[in-house]
């Protein structure tokens, strides 16, 4: 039977087969005081988000009866917008594609470190409800965060695939300030360098802005000297 705790702030669901994979993710996981809820099979794992909430659903692909991408289908099908973090042997670029296209939020090769599971697991625990995978909106801006597309005022905007990540993360947290320790941390994945980023991050969203303001539109992405950025209307 899964293993399930008594609920508190944070409720995650650790999907995995393989019984010491499964409890040192449990245990870790619980360090973080999160209330952590496990299942061996993709069965068991739909029958507990049927029957109760949770924040975060860490699913591993190769399960014994249902497969990760079959529970993620049937999770998505049915409107569940939980963020998910993928976990699999499979490390292929058509592999990644087929997770992601499946509704996957994150993607995690094994074998993985855990301190990166951890830091990609509080990152999208981060994101606002409500707003994994679709697609997002700011004014005339929006972003299909599966097709990859930006569209402003009817017109496709040529972004870079990096270009596309920082603009899904400034939507994601449109109207809030989002500094250059989130985005080097959450968009470019560094978390322990010798030399900032700082430079790299401000040339890439000067670059964005020019694309997504360009000439005559309303401006959406502000500088906060010192700060950060923002995006959204210049009212808001």
């Amino acid at each position: 039977m899964p293993a399930v705790d008594a609920p508190i702030s944070t409720r995650v669901l650790v999907v995995e087969d393989e019984q010491k994979t499964r409890e040192s993710l449990v245990e870790g996981l619980r360090l973080e005081m999160w209330s952590v809820a496990s299942a061996g099979t993709g069965s068991e794992a739909i029958t507990l988000v049927e029957r109760e909430p949770f924040d975060l659903i860490v699913l591993d692909w190769m399960l014994p009866d249902r497969d990760g991408i079959d529970v993620l289908q049937h999770l998505r099908s049915r409107g569940r917008r939980i963020p998910v973090l993928m976990l699999t042997a499979k490390t292929t670029l058509n592999d990644r594609v087929i997770g992601l296209d499946s509704g996957a939020d994150d993607y995690l090769a094994k074998p993985f470190a855990f301190a990166e599971l951890l830091a990609r697991c509080r990152a999208l625990l981060r994101r606002p409800l409500g707003t994994a995978g679709g697609m997002l909106r700011c004014a005339d801006l929006q972003l299909d965060t599966r097709a990859r597309v930006a569209v402003r005022a009817g017109q496709q905007i040529p972004l870079t695939p990096r270009e596309v990540d920082v603009l899904e993360y400034l939507l994601r947290y449109q109207g809030q300030i989002v500094t250059r320790e989130m985005l080097e941390r959450d968009v470019w994945k560094q978390t322990h360098r010798m030399t900032s980023l700082d430079n790299v991050i401000d040339v890439q969203m000067m670059r964005l802005r020019r694309k997504v303001d360009g000439e005559g539109a309303e401006r959406l992405i502000h500088t906060l000297r010192g700060v950060g950025y923002r995006l959204g209307k210049e009212s808001e």
